[in-house]
This record gives C-alpha cells, sequence and structure tokens, in this order.
C-alpha cells in the first residue's frame, strides 16, 4: 500500500504544471493520490487521507460513464479530454478533465492520473454536447456514423461531400476541405469543402504542394499535422488540423480542418479521430475509383461489343454487295444477254471492279485481324517520298477527273531527295486510304497533298534520325462534325453506323492507318471544322535524312 504523503507530494508535484486538481485512480475509480489546490470555497486537508471510494469522497456525475471512460483510456493507452461535474459533500463543481493512462515500469496500465481544470457553469453550459459525458464514446459514435456513410456509396463526389460535412459538423469547425491529386504533378486539388457562411469558400482551388510546409508534412509523417495562426493560399485560420489519406501507402487525398475563429488546440480524442476517418476515407476513394474504372472498362467492353456487332452487319452487307454484283454481270454473261461484243466486255468489267472492292474489303478484315494479333511484319527500309506520291498521283488521277475535282501534290523543294524511313508498302497503303476516303467524300473542290521537313532528332527502332516529315491530306469534302471526331479513329467506327448509309467501307480504314503508322514511328491526327466544311489528316514519318531546302 502506498504511503499517502508521498502520494500528496507527487500529486502536488504534478499541479505545478498548471492543474487545480490533480489524482490517480484505479479501474473501480477508487483514489490512490490526491491533491487540490485550495481556494476560498473549498480546502481538503493533506494530514488525512482522503477515502478510496470515489462515492464517499468526490464523485464525477454521473459516475457510470465516467468509470466506462477511465477503463477505456487504460485499456487503448490514448489520453481523453472531457468535462464533468465532480460533487464534494453535496456541493457541484465543474471541471475540465484530462485522463491519462499510467504505465508501469512492466509495461502494464493499472490507474490513469487525472489532472483537472475548474470552470464556471456559464462554461460548461457553452461546452458542445459531443464533449459532455452522455456516451461513453462520443467519438467513437462519430467515426462509426461517418464510416457507415462514406461506405454506403461508391460515387467519388458523394464520399467527398459526405466526408467534410460529417467531420465539420462533428468537430464544429469553421471549413473542412478534401483535396485530391491532380493530373498536374505535385498540385492538388479542393473537391469537396465544409464551411460555414461567415467564410471565404476555397472549392476548386488548387495547390503546389511543394509550397505549403503542411501538405509535405502530412504526407511524409502519414499522421495529422496540427499548424497554428497561418496563411493558406491567402485564406488565414487560426489552427489548423492536415492528415493525409493512404491506400496501401498510396496517397489519394488531403484532409484539412480550418478553425477560423479563435485558436483551437487539437486534443487526443480528435487526432485520433481524424486518423482514424482518414484511414476510413483513404480505402473508401480506392474502392470508389477502383469502382469506376471497372464501370468505365464495361462501359468500353460494351460498346465495343456494340461496334463489332454493327461492324459485322455493315460488313456483312458490304461483302455481299460486290459479291452479287459479280454474280449479276457474270450471269448475264453467261446467259449471252450482252447484245454486242462492247456490252459483254462492260459487264465483266463491271465484275472484276466488283471483285476488287471485295478483295480490298477482306483485305481490311484480315488486316484489323493481324494487327489484333500483332501479327504483322514490317519491312523498314530508305524510301523516296516523290516515289510515294508519284503513286499516290497514280491512283487518284483518273477517280479525280471523273469527278472534276482538282487534285495537287505539293512538295517542299530541295537540292536533294527526301528520303524517309518507313515500310513501303505499308506507307504506300496508308496514303491510299487516306487519299482513297477524300476521294470518296468529296463532290466538289479539290483534294491537295503537301510536306514539310520538320527538324527533331529522334531514336526510332536504334537508329538516331534527325527529324521527320509531315504529310498533310486536305479535301474540301464533306467534313466530321466536332463532336465525332474524336472517335474516327476507332475500331469499327463510322460516322454514319446504318445499313442505308450513303457511302461504303467498313469503318477500318482509318483504324488500320493509325496502328500501321504509329507502329512505323509516326503518328496521324484528323481535323475538320464541321459537317459540309471539308477536312485534314496529318501524318509523320521519321526522315533518313535532312535534305537541302531551296531559299
Amino acid at each position: 500500500m502506498m504511503i499517502v504523503d508521498k502520494i500528496e507530494y507527487n500529486c502536488r508535484d504534478i499541479s505545478t504544471l498548471g492543474a487545480e486538481l490533480v489524482f490517480t485512480q484505479d479501474q473501480e475509480g477508487n483514489y490512490i493520490s490526491f491533491f487540490w489546490q485550495p481556494t476560498e470555497d473549498i480546502s481538503l486537508s493533506y494530514n488525512n487521507p482522503p477515502s478510496h471510494n470515489c462515492i464517499d469522497f468526490l464523485c464525477p456525475l454521473p459516475l457510470a460513464p465516467y468509470l466506462e471512460r477511465i477503463r477505456r483510456v487504460m485499456a487503448r493507452r490514448i489520453p481523453e479530454q472531457c468535462h464533468y461535474i465532480l460533487n464534494y459533500r453535496g456541493k457541484d463543481f465543474p471541471f475540465e478533465l484530462i485522463i491519462s493512462p499510467i504505465i508501469d515500469p512492466y509495461g502494464e496500465v493499472n490507474r490513469v492520473l487525472v489532472m483537472g481544470h475548474r470552470l464556471q457553469f456559464e462554461e460548461l453550459a457553452l461546452t458542445s454536447p459531443s464533449s459532455l459525458p452522455t456516451n461513453p464514446d462520443p467519438f467513437q459514435q462519430v467515426l462509426t456514423r461517418i464510416a457507415r456513410n462514406i461506405r454506403s456509396t461508391l460515387d467519388l463526389d458523394t464520399i467527398g461531400k459526405q466526408t467534410v460535412d460529417s467531420i465539420g459538423e462533428a468537430l464544429q469547425v469553421s471549413r473542412c476541405l478534401l483535396l485530391v491529386p491532380s493530373p498536374q504533378a505535385e498540385v492538388v486539388l479542393v473537391k469537396a469543402e465544409y464551411c460555414l457562411p461567415a467564410y471565404e469558400s476555397m472549392l476548386g482551388c488548387t495547390f503546389d504542394v511543394d509550397k505549403h510546409l503542411c501538405l509535405q508534412e502530412a504526407l511524409s509523417s502519414q499522421k495529422p499535422c496540427a499548424y497554428h495562426d497561418f496563411q493558406f493560399n491567402g485564406f488565414q485560420c487560426q489552427s489548423s488540423l492536415v492528415v493525409g489519406t493512404f491506400y496501401q501507402k498510396e496517397f489519394n487525398s488531403i484532409l484539412v480542418l480550418h478553425q477560423c475563429d479563435r485558436p483551437r488546440h487539437w486534443n487526443v480524442g480528435e487526432v485520433e479521430l481524424i486518423q482514424e476517418l482518414a484511414d476510413q476515407v483513404g480505402t473508401a476513394i480506392a474502392h470508389a475509383t477502383i469502382y469506376k474504372k471497372l464501370e468505365e472498362a464495361n462501359q468500353e467492353a460494351e460498346e465495343a461489343s456494340r461496334l463489332k456487332s454493327e461492324f459485322l452487319a455493315s460488313t456483312s452487307h458490304e461483302l455481299r454487295t460486290p459479291l452479287n454484283g459479280m454474280l449479276g454481270f457474270l450471269q448475264l454473261v453467261l446467259d449471252d444477254m450482252a447484245d454486242t461484243k462492247e456490252e459483254e466486255r462492260e459487264f465483266i468489267s463491271q465484275a472484276y471492279n466488283s471483285a476488287l472492292h471485295l478483295l480490298n474489303l477482306i483485305n481490311d478484315i484480315l488486316d484489323i485481324a493481324r494487327i489484333e494479333a500483332n501479327k504483322i511484319e514490317f519491312k523498314f527500309e530508305q524510301i523516296s517520298l516523290n516515289q510515294i506520291c508519284e503513286e499516290v498521283a497514280k491512283f487518284a488521277h483518273n477517280q479525280a477527273v471523273r469527278k472534276k475535282i482538282d487534285f495537287n501534290i505539293n512538295l517542299p523543294p530541295t537540292y536533294d531527295p527526301i528520303i524517309i524511313y518507313s515500310d513501303y508498302q505499308r506507307l504506300l497503303q496508308i496514303m491510299f486510304n487516306l487519299v482513297g476516303n477524300s476521294l470518296k467524300f468529296t463532290h466538289q473542290g479539290s483534294i491537295s497533298i503537301s510536306a514539310e521537313i520538320i527538324s527533331k532528332p529522334l531514336e526510332f527502332r536504334d537508329e538516331q534520325l534527325p527529324g521527320f516529315v509531315k504529310i498533310s491530306v486536305e479535301d474540301t469534302g464533306i467534313g466530321v462534325s466536332l463532336e465525332k471526331q474524336d472517335n474516327l479513329f476507332e475500331k469499327f467506327y463510322q460516322v454514319d453506323g446504318s445499313r442505308t448509309k450513303a457511302y461504303g467501307g467498313t469503318g477500318l480504314g482509318l483504324a488500320i492507318s493509325k496502328r500501321l503508322i504509329e507502329t512505323m514511328g509516326g503518328k496521324i491526327s484528323f481535323y475538320s471544322m464541321g459537317e459540309d466544311l471539308g477536312s485534314t489528316v496529318t501524318l509523320t514519318v521519321p526522315l533518313m535524312q535532312l535534305p537541302i531546302i531551296k531559299e
């Protein structure tokens, strides 16, 4: 049994830290040591030890929640701050108490240290109900409620709003922010906010993590960090609490609490609450993000399935059309329906053209299948751009003349040939495809091919190359609306996917061209001002050497 005089001496020592009331208790609430700074209305003798039973001496009201709080502090080994009325000989004294666990040399906790600051009854009346001992663990209740709310949804915006609103209301702060990573590196965005009307909103603001020590420390320590009287990007606040949220050690948001009307000391219970909430929020955000990506993947899969179904329907129609044409014209020849040799030759010619069209369709389908299986082989070599353009001119000349369309090729004047590094047949296939589209969709005006030399060193297939040539195919055709342009290079996509579309084709040409040109070290893009306003397709091809441009 401890000596009372020594106990009183120890408590008197602790009271020099500023506490008016200091005592230790066991889990049953029995006093082990005790000191109360004498005042005009109360004075306890140190020579007579107090009763060990709190009911007979200084009794917290209500007693049961107080004893439960003592046991919780001992079990969790975490101090708690609270407000209680202490009754001594029928007289009530309101106190603010801090209850801390005492760990003995063997690592056991068998008692608590309680330090108290006396309050006026008016101050007690202003105390937040959440801090009164009506519930054995008010912070646990808050944590449970907020966790239940954020786990009830997989919508990121809803999680953010419920989090800041719940924390803001529970802890009665001036402002609570949820900052999320922005696509820009080291920048965070205020995605959700709880803000009292008296203060300026920060919703939508961005902050550079490198320029804010509070954000850096919260992320590096992975613990709540408290700050006082500082500027947060021009938004003055007297106290703040900042904590990062993580999932599998990867940061996904930051919670920021602001107290703007007064300095605020964040007690242990509040800090612990925010830490536990940060863990819950980090997990909720991660799960919602995964769910969102899964939904997007499902939508993409459904869209791909729809496009493939549409493609199959369209392709079967496209394949049958030339096949029926071939059969029809050949049947006319076999049935001797031609009146003259010239007409018979015309029937055979039409059947031949239908066969060529059918072959091109089949080649497109086979190409996209080989591309999907990564089984296309390339033969890279030095190629003259002039030679490519000559072949394109032969391909387009007769069709342009027949449609009365001007067809021009404009290459930059050089002293030596423009030599590119590519696959001849594949590049020619791409150019035929692009020019063929222009011929198909242009009914009047012109089609122009131009080239520009770009000096920009690059590495391709372990070759150090000096630059690339940018080739543009521009026409005055039907154009494409702005909202449909992003999908033009998607497989199976057609601007008009119905079976009654005015123009034939499988919708694979641009998708094939994109995959081929990217594999050959270039890029391709499409631009149109809108419907009936023409279009321009631009592709880049690596240069083997920089030609000398004529001034």
